[in-house]
This record gives structure tokens, C-alpha cells and sequence, in this order.
């Protein structure tokens, strides 16, 4: 995925190498390795509405990066935990997904955050971090979204992704999978699905997929023609949470699961 640097004007300069006040040191040690989901976005005193099927995500790396995401690209760039405040390096890294209008706008709105020193404050499993009269409530990702088990459960599709552009499909939501030992079955929105799969350590192994024999035109059409071909030999996959991750080199899939 390809990166871009953004330079932002006014943005504190990581510390010295000296400076034992960033994640790793004294009061930003907490924050080392973790990540956290937002559960509460509070502007001027009211609720802020974050893209349905979003939400804030910071993760603080043990080599003292931030990254950041809203529900399309993902930011990144050293931080300064110390004091208080969360201090990004001034070239902050921006992968270039294309998403709809209204999930850039949201990545924006969180760079801008960033971008603003704001100040942070960890209680056990809730960080909160505020900029004006902006306040985001945040926690522990392992403490709101325990990994789900890959197997059983049903993933929903999400979101497309060819080469850089990310976008959600006409009837996307329609579309499902669910694996068991070594069958899968779901649906492509239009046909129901299943066949083999084999697997191996953050792989799988589509075998050829057998459905039904229902004509589907338009949109639905191309809906089952994109998760076909991506459900076709070997993926990598990863599961965060509620979401399941499928990748080749140049497509993937998002899943959500759904009850």
C-alpha cells in the first residue's frame, strides 16, 4: 500500500533521543503495545457521529510510533507521550486508499486532532484524549472487541479492495461466509456458496467454490463476480476483533461479523 508524508504546520517535533518521556518511558509507558478503539466522540459538548461501521483507532507501537485510523487510510508518524500531551512528529505517513467523501473527511478531522497536540489521560482501560472542544473516549482494544474465533463465526462483507482504492459495493451487506475445520459456505449476495478450504498459519486456501445457479444481473452481478475471484487459491487473512482481513497482492476483503 502506498504511503505519502503529510507535513503539518505547527506540529511539536518529536523529543531527543534523550527524552525518557515517550511511550517507552515514564508516563507514557502504559500506552506501549496497546491499542484502543473509540467509544465516544464528543464535540462542543455534543455527540459527534462518526461513518456508520467506524470508529477512532490509536495504536501506540513499542518503537514509539502512533497509528492512527478513522475508517479509511491509516496515519502514522513517531509521538511524544510526554507531559501529557500526545506530540506527533511533523511528517505524519498517510496511506493512499480512495474511500468514499465521507470517510476522507473523517480522516482529516482525526489528522487535525493529531495535529493539535492534544492532551491524553489513561485511567486502567479507558484513554480519554482532548483537543479543544473536541474529547475522545477510548478503550483497551483487547477489553471492547476480543478477537472473535475465525471458525464459525458469520463475516459480512464490507469493504473491496483493488490495488488502492477501497470502496463498500452495492449489496455488499448481503454478502457472507462462514468457516468451518475445512468447509466454507456463505453467500455472494445473489447465489449461495460453498466448497474447500485448507489453511496454515495466517493463510488459507480457497479451493474451487461451488453455487447456485441463480442469474444475477447489475450490481449484484459484479458483487459476485469481485468476491469469487478473491475467494480463489491463497489469501492471507487476519482477524482484529469483529473484522476479518482476507489479502493478495493486488485485491482484499473486509469482513464484519454479524450475528
Amino acid at each position: 500500500m502506498r504511503m505519502v508524508a503529510v507535513v503539518g504546520a505547527g506540529v511539536l517535533a518529536l523529543a531527543g533521543c534523550g527524552d525518557e518521556s515517550g511511550v517507552g518511558g515514564s508516563d507514557g509507558g502504559a500506552l506501549k503495545g496497546r491499542t484502543y478503539l473509540s467509544s465516544a466522540v464528543v464535540e462542543d459538548g455534543k455527540p459527534k457521529q462518526l461513518v456508520p461501521n467506524s470508529r477512532v483507532r490509536l495504536t501506540f507501537t513499542d518503537d514509539g510510533r502512533l497509528i492512527a485510523e478513522a475508517g479509511c487510510n491509516s496515519m502514522q508518524a513517531p509521538v511524544d507521550t510526554g507531559g501529557g500531551k500526545l506530540a506527533v512528529d511533523e511528517e505524519l505517513a498517510v496511506t493512499a486508499m480512495g474511500c468514499d467523501a465521507a470517510r476522507h473527511r473523517q480522516d482529516d478531522w482525526l489528522m487535525n486532532v493529531l495535529r493539535s497536540d492534544p492532551g491524553w489521560k489513561l485511567e486502567a482501560e479507558q484513554l480519554t484524549v482532548t483537543s479543544g472542544g473536541t474529547t475522545i473516549t477510548l478503550t483497551d482494544r483487547e477489553t471492547a472487541e476480543p478477537d472473535l474465533a475465525l471458525d464459525g463465526t458469520r463475516w459480512t462483507l464490507d469493504t473491496v479492495i483493488t490495488g488502492e482504492t477501497a470502496s463498500h459495493q452495492a449489496g455488499a451487506e448481503k454478502a457472507w461466509i462462514t468457516l468451518n475445520g475445512e468447509r466454507v459456505t456463505g453467500s455472494t449476495g445473489c447465489n449461495e456458496l460453498q466448497g474447500k478450504v485448507a489453511r496454515d498459519t495466517g493463510k488459507l486456501t480457497f479451493g474451487e467454490l461451488a453455487t447456485t445457479r441463480r442469474a444475477c444481473a447489475g450490481d449484484a452481478g459484479k458483487l459476485e463476480q469481485t468476491l469469487l475471484g478473491s475467494l480463489k487459491g491463497a489469501v492471507t487473512y487476519e482477524v482484529d476483533a469483529n473484522r476479518l482481513k482476507l489479502r493478495t497482492p493486488t485485491s482484499g476483503l473486509d469482513f464484519t461479523a454479524t450475528r
